[in-house]
């Protein structure tokens, strides 16, 4: 008989997150960022929703002891590379996971704090809040708030006005994070400024020129291309510069697959019919030296 040669997997990615029937969003965009940057994911549904390009009508949370067993009969068998959560539906999903992660304190974990949906849909209530801020935080790699996200996560009960997102990064880092991300989307700019922190401050701060129209799904597209990165091998550093650039071009080159928001096209380098420029941005490395992990 002729030997069998076996090629080693591609890094693998076990996300937990909700179904999004569009695949703009949730797991299925999850699924398509990290296919399209050379990994292969594996995916632990925390709940299903029924939604269009316009809105959420409805999160029904999967039951949390369905959670781990999908999340644990494939780490019993499949090597994993990093860890990305998305939407965790119920409080009991919270704590399941985050004792599963005990578990790997090893294998990096990206976190996007999906709080409301594009259109302001809620997705996660005070108490799921609560228990990512005192369950999930602590083991966090890197976590990828959007401005509105870092303030009601990082809000405090004596707060005397909006912190600033400066304030808002110390406070998450304290609560465990090694490092957050603050992404400017929501931020009325002209341009689109990303900024990654760590305990000593800022890293870098990225601006990329703000492209018209709204985008379903573009935080996860995000944070799982930093999960693909890192899985990969990349530094945060560079899995951050990276991943902005993967983002940017999906979300130029989204497409209006229904009557509400933008899609972004994961898989803009496999169209044939168009070049894509570089993006217009501009990167300011705050500490060049330091090459985060």
């Amino acid at each position: 008989m002729p030997s069998v040669t076996t090629t080693p997997p591609p890094p693998q990615v076990l996300v937990f997150a909700a179904s999004d029937p569009t695949s703009g969003a949730g797991l299925q965009a999850d699924i398509l960022t990290l296919v399209s940057l050379g990994c292969h994911p594996l995916t632990a549904v925390t709940g299903l929703t029924v939604q269009d390009t316009t809105g959420v009508q409805l999160l029904q949370p999967v039951a949390a002891e369905l959670v781990e067993q999908q999340a644990r009969t494939l780490l019993e068998d499949m090597p994993v590379a990093a860890f990305k959560l998305g939407v965790l539906s119920s409080v009991e999903n919270v704590l399941a996971i985050a004792e599963i992660l005990s578990d790997y304190p090893e294998i990096p974990l990206i976190v996007d704090p999906v709080l409301t949906s594009g259109r302001g849909d809620e997705l996660s209530t005070e108490e799921i809040i609560s228990a990512i801020r005192e369950m999930i935080l602590p083991q966090t790699t890197i976590i990828t708030p959007n401005a509105p996200e870092a303030r009601r996560l990082a809000e405090r009960d004596d707060d005397d006005g909006e912190p600033s997102l400066d304030v808002c990064a110390e406070r998450l880092i304290a609560m465990g994070a090694q490092y957050v991300l603050i992404t400017g989307t929501h931020e009325n700019t002209p341009t689109v400024v990303n900024t990654l922190y760590w305990t000593e401050g800022v890293i870098r701060r990225d601006t990329w020129e703000r492209l018209p129209g709204s985008y379903h799904g573009s935080g996860c597209t995000l944070a799982s291309a930093i999960a693909a990165c890192i899985a990969d091998g990349a530094n945060v550093d560079d899995a951050v510069r990276d991943a902005q650039d993967f983002t940017w071009n999906a979300l130029k080159n989204g497409f209006r697959g229904g009557m509400g928001q933008l899609i972004p096209d994961r898989l803009f380098w496999a169209r044939d019919d168009e070049e894509d420029a570089p993006p217009a941005a501009s990167s300011s490395a705050e500490d060049p030296d330091h090459a985060p992990r």
